[in-house]
């Protein structure tokens, strides 16, 4: 299922969240209300909220159409904003767990029209051939991609945020020390060859397991608006 939710903020915005939420791209309907409360607690701050559905295994999800509802999702929001009569401002895509690894790979999305500021990935998977070689969510990158990494190499090298980093465009990490659903090397792995590129990317590890990093009472809540606070500043 393809849709969104786009939430306003009072007066001028600092800009747009595109919110996308986690659960390793398998379809589980109330996977689009995790982070509801965040999308709500970013809206109090000024921000405007696009939180955004696309489609997951088995349920007609999968390689390509996540990757491509999710680049279909970004470039909708000039049409919902325009439709409010809103002005999305600089546009920051922010994802948890799987939504961070969709968040970071919307910045290389083919055809890609609507300008992004950058990208927070809130304990996202980010380096998907490590997270098949370690078979996190048990066996979640293989089941997504349809396969290895052997089988499909075209895939992974289509998908991946490791191996497709934007140099101009910031990516701020937050991963929680301990969450034991997507390990720390994740955000670890991709800040590193990021660094390599010449790319503008930081890791706050915060206090907080998988869940925390998306609740907004948590500390890891001031660590996004500093990440979006940091990628905004750097919008010219």
């Amino acid at each position: 299922m393809q849709y969104g939710v786009l939430r306003t903020a009072d007066g001028p915005a600092l800009g747009t969240v595109v919110l996308i939420h986690g659960g390793f791209w398998r379809g589980t309907p109330d996977y689009f209300d995790g982070p509801a409360p965040l999308a709500e607690a970013l809206v109090a701050r000024g921000w405007h909220v696009w939180q955004v559905e696309y489609r997951q295994t088995p349920n007609g999800g999968g390689f390509p159409a996540t990757l491509d509802d999710t680049a279909a999702a970004v470039e909708h929001l000039a049409v919902a904003a325009s439709s409010l009569g809103v002005e999305p401002g600089p546009v920051v895509t922010v994802g948890h767990s799987a939504g961070g690894h969709l968040a970071v790979w919307a910045l290389s999305r083919p055809g890609g029209v609507l300008p992004l500021a950058g990208a927070v990935s809130l304990a996202g998977v980010l380096d998907l051939r490590l997270g098949e070689r370690e078979a996190i969510g048990r066996g979640a990158v293989a089941a997504f991609l349809g396969g290895s990494s052997s089988q499909h190499p075209e895939r992974y090298a289509a998908a991946d945020p490791a191996t497709r980093i934007v140099p101009a465009l910031p990516v701020r990490v937050v991963h929680g020390r301990q969450d034991d659903v997507v390990p720390l090397n994740q955000s670890e792995s991709y800040a590193e060859a990021a660094r390599r590129a010449g790319q503008d990317v930081a890791v706050a590890v915060v206090d907080a397991d998988h869940m925390a990093v998306i609740d907004p009472t948590r500390p890891a809540f001031d660590a996004l608006l500093e990440a979006l606070d940091e990628i905004r500043a750097t919008v010219r």
